[in-house]
């Protein structure tokens, strides 16, 4: 895996992003107290690559599962605008996550419908603070990523 890239992230994620690097047991378990979350939740660290840059880019976030699969959702905070790692996994949507010590290569689909809906209620049970990105990003609906494991 070549050097992430943290000299453009907010302190905490490249914070976040090293943990996971040096110890992924502590990396695995994220305190979102800091950010209005109910405590500690699990998180993957999720492997793009930039659909400008070309470079590597490491995400952590936190997830869920669904029958074998991982959940994340692409909120960035109730921001008007996708993450760039959503815009990069539309792009190239196989990648690398590392959940823990362990690797997996997935593919990644936007869940739309019925599974959506869901899966959008089980992470915000997970993490609530998903409601209120989403009343805050009222121009755009958050978009919920199921990965599928290829491996």
């Amino acid at each position: 895996m070549s050097e992430p890239q943290t000299t453009r992230l907010p302190s905490w994620i490249a914070d976040h992003i090293r943990l996971y690097l040096e110890d992924p047991e502590r990396g695995h378990r994220w305190d979102s107290t800091a950010a209005g979350g109910p405590g500690v939740l699990p998180a993957l660290l999720l492997k793009t690559t930039g659909r400008k840059s070309g470079r590597t880019q490491l995400s952590p976030l936190i997830y869920g599962t669904d029958d074998g699969r991982y959940v994340i959702v692409a909120s960035k905070g109730g921001a008007p605008t996708h993450p760039a790692w959503y815009l990069n996994l539309v792009s190239q949507p196989d990648c690398e996550i590392q959940v823990g010590p362990d690797h997996h290569r997935v593919h990644a689909r936007t869940s739309d419908g019925e599974e959506r809906e869901r899966l959008w209620r089980m992470m915000a049970e997970i993490y609530p603070p998903y409601d209120d990105y989403q009343d805050a990003a009222s121009q755009r609906r958050i978009p919920v990523v199921v990965l599928e494991p290829r491996d």
